[in-house]
């Protein structure tokens, strides 16, 4: 054999026994027959692992463990364990305690009723306000009113009466040009779903001089007052309203019995309202008629912006005889509206003044629009700011900022403690400026400064142990010159002329 055949043969050897060079394809196996199953595919690789006898961890056993367990060592081990265990629960425990002890503790609330969450909105004229003669009308202006954030509305007088004939008075009656009590009823079903509460107005002589009629038919027409007021509670009424309380003040016997009726009526803990309406115009009068009476609110010509400082006297000695028990009012049924008697400039002072003080405002329809009465019209048609068209663009922003600015005033009363039924407290006031507090427990804090100057700027120095240096904008009358969230000085706080700011800053104990 020669060289090269003997290097060809080594090549072969090689090749056998190399598995790299096997095919992998199905076919023969190798054992000479080629028609054998193919037990491999292209590209595994079977490999088989002998079996072993699976290795089991059994632990200590029972004797041994507790032979480990009674050693000197685990014993102290076991010791150290427990003693560290209590003593950190009764750190724990100490811990809780002292946080418990030393954390102030929250004053309870006061009683509250529907009143007291915002404001009341009176329609003396349900024609003049939807434009609608029948309570129908009403029914679709809800919406409007559910926006405002007001809590109670005001309805009427819608009942049968002839000026100045008692004999004829008919209380449980709906004038036909108000409506049907049908009607009614839908409006008290679509009111109550939005959560406001609905008051009548029963002042029996509306229409004459005397609301009450004459002395001599007093009598009978409270008679028929009482009467009434059960009817209509009985239908799902919230309260009732009087006018001329005065002169009915003295017949002890007829608040007592009113009072009784409107009790019996409280359901589900939702208490009825029995709210009263006064010309008097002094403290000592409206305090009197408030304890006479035993009536819920009380609306008053009591406050007056001619003097701010008389009016910070005002609110001072009736917060003191009242508390937070407190009806705020400028204008009513009678009275007229809020534009008319403070004029345009003043509405937004007037309007945070009534909703930042201690107790319930009371607005007319139209009050947060600036509406004015008309040639001593105090039914003015309402104002619909979707109505006004191109040529009303002027006096549509001026309405729309006020409706705005009353909303958001309205709204902030209704959610913050401190503004529904916090403390009062006087920080400043001179003759054209005040500024209070508004504080309650440990929710966030509220000062409320106006200047009703009507061209002079106002620098207010604000001194109070519990007064930070700063606090921050909320709400203001002047938007274009002060942006929400600014954070003001309280030593040197200045408000422009006719101007209002509400400031916040938080509780600290």
């Amino acid at each position: 054999m020669t060289q090269d055949a003997e290097v060809d043969m080594k090549d072969v050897e090689l090749n056998e026994v190399d598995p790299e060079k096997q095919p992998m394809t199905g076919g023969d196996t190798g054992n000479g027959d080629a028609n054998s199953p193919v037990t491999e595919k292209n590209g595994s690789v079977k490999v088989k692992i002998p079996d072993e006898k699976e290795s089991k961890f059994t632990g200590l056993s029972k004797e041994e463990l507790l032979r480990v367990a009674g050693t000197p060592g685990w014993i102290k081990v076991r010791w150290a364990l427990l003693i560290l265990f209590w003593l950190g629960w009764i750190g724990m425990l100490a811990g809780a305690i002292v946080i418990i002890v030393q954390a102030p503790r929250c004053k309870p609330l006061p009683e509250m009723n529907w009143w007291d969450y915002g404001p009341l909105y009176q329609i003396g004229d349900v024609e003049s306000f939807t434009g609608d003669s029948s309570l129908k009308g009403l029914e679709k202006k809800l919406d409007y009113v559910n926006k405002l954030k007001v809590k109670g509305l005001v309805i009427g007088p819608i009942h049968a009466s002839i000026p100045d004939k008692p004999q004829d008075l008919n209380l449980q009656e709906i004038s036909s040009d108000s409506g049907t009590l049908e009607q009614l009823i839908k409006v008290l079903a679509e009111a109550h779903k939005k959560s406001i509460s609905v008051v009548l107005d029963l002042t029996p002589n509306y229409k004459g001089s005397n609301p009450w009629f004459s002395n001599s038919s007093f009598g009978q027409v409270a008679d028929k007052v009482v009467s009434a007021t059960n009817y209509w509670l009985g239908e799902g009424v919230d309260g009732i309203l009087l006018h001329g309380v005065e002169h009915i003040a003295a017949m002890d016997s007829f608040w007592t019995t009113i009072r009784e009726t409107v009790k019996n009526h409280t359901q589900d803990e939702k208490k009825k309202a029995l709210i009263g309406v006064t010309k008097s115009s002094s403290v000592a009068d409206v305090s009197r008629q408030l304890n006479k009476t035993g009536v819920d609110l009380l609306l008053s010509g009591i406050l007056k912006l001619d003097s701010v400082q008389e009016t910070t006297e005002v609110v001072e000695r009736l917060y003191s005889a009242q508390g937070n028990h407190i009806t705020w009012n400028i204008g009513d049924r009678v009275r007229g509206h809020l534009a008319s008697i403070v004029k345009s400039a003043r509405v937004k002072l007037s309007q945070l003044l009534l909703l930042t003080l201690p107790g319930t405002a009371v607005f007319n329809y139209g009050d947060e629009i600036g509406l004015e009465d008309s040639e001593g019209n105090v039914y003015p048609k309402m104002l619909w700011l979707e109505a006004l068209n191109d040529t009303e663009k002027e006096e549509k922003a001026q309405r729309t900022s006020l409706h705005s600015f009353f909303k958001s005033v309205s709204e902030l009363k209704g959610k913050e403690r401190s503004l529904m039924h916090g403390e009062y407290l006087l920080l400043n006031s001179s003759s054209n400026a005040m500024a209070y507090m508004r504080r309650w427990d440990q929710s966030e804090r509220y000062i409320v400064a106006l200047n009703w100057h009507p061209s002079e700027s106002v620098t207010l120095q604000l001194s109070h142990s519990e007064l930070p240096e700063k606090a921050t904008v909320v709400i203001t009358t002047a938007a274009k010159q002060l942006a929400l969230d600014t954070t003001l000085n309280l030593a040197q706080l200045e408000v422009g002329p006719q101007e209002a700011v509400v400031l916040k800053f938080p509780y600290t104990a």
